[in-house]
């Protein structure tokens, strides 16, 4: 049992390194991180450079606090997608690098990106 588990987590990380291997955010231009877990959805932008956290949101959020938008689902990934796109935009950030990690792109990853991208946020 405690093999299959780690197996499992190996390639669960492999699959995240191979998509990471070719992404890195700047400044001007900062990677979009994307993490799921089994209740909950985080999102941060980035700064591979100088290796800080621009802006995050997540739905365990003080503003999503008490809302429908306490859980994973894709309602609140459009939710979590505007807010992050917002958040980018104060800080003048119009162009920002996906990064899905080791999820497929669909669903909750999907809706998500949808929200960012209609509020303005280009990658």
């Amino acid at each position: 049992m405690n093999n299959l588990i780690i197996k499992k987590n190996e390639l669960k990380h492999k699959r995240a390194m191979r998509v990471r291997k070719h992404l890195h955010g700047s400044s001007a231009c900062p990677r979009m991180c994307v993490v799921k877990s089994n209740k909950h959805i985080q999102v941060q932008l980035i700064d591979d450079d100088a290796g800080v956290t621009l802006a995050s949101s997540g739905t365990y959020s003080k503003e999503f606090h008490g809302t429908e938008f306490t859980r994973k689902n894709k309602e609140s990934a459009r939710k979590i997608g505007e807010k992050i796109a917002e958040l980018a935009i104060e800080k003048n950030i119009k162009q920002v690098i996906f990064d899905r990690g080791p999820f497929k792109y669909h669903g909750i990853l999907a809706s998500l990106a949808d929200a960012a991208r209609k509020k303005g946020l280009e990658f």
